[in-house]
């Protein structure tokens, strides 16, 4: 098989896994350019946050508690294009208290996780993030 970016399944990939570069380079404006100004975000173990200026202010949040990196990037796309899924195993550190969470002091974690994305015209429609949030606690509280 040849995979030369004019199958609907091989751009989802590309465009994943593009969303996960911006993520790993800090470039919060790359990643918002992936996604569609109605994106919805379900937050793991949490709410849903509608449209991309939400997503903003989420990524905002990050970055003001985490340091993160993601690594061994796994995607998988349907043949039609439309839902891709991504595992990938998170190296943090938590700098910040986030309200909420254990008092934060610069610990590392290590951390799996997952997303599931619905893709429209080219761009991300929908992120679901899930990891263990109770694994995270106990990592950052040890």
């Amino acid at each position: 098989m040849k995979i030369d970016g004019n199958r609907k399944q091989d751009r989802a990939t590309e465009l994943v896994l593009t969303y996960y570069s911006a993520f790993n380079r800090g470039d919060w404006d790359g990643m918002l350019a992936l996604l569609t100004d109605d994106v919805v975000h379900d937050l793991n173990q949490g709410g849903r946050e509608l449209g991309r200026d939400a997503f903003a202010v989420f990524l905002a949040r990050m970055n003001s508690s985490y340091r993160e990196q993601l690594r061994d990037i796994i995607v998988l796309a349907t043949i039609d294009g439309d839902r891709a899924a991504a595992e990938y195993v998170v190296h943090g550190e938590y700098h910040s208290t986030d309200e909420g969470l254990p008092p934060a002091s610069g610990q590392k974690y290590v951390l799996p996780g997952g997303a599931f994305f619905d893709i429209r015209e080219d761009r991300i429609a929908r992120v679901t993030n899930y990891y263990n949030l109770p694994d995270w606690i106990a990592q950052v509280s040890a």
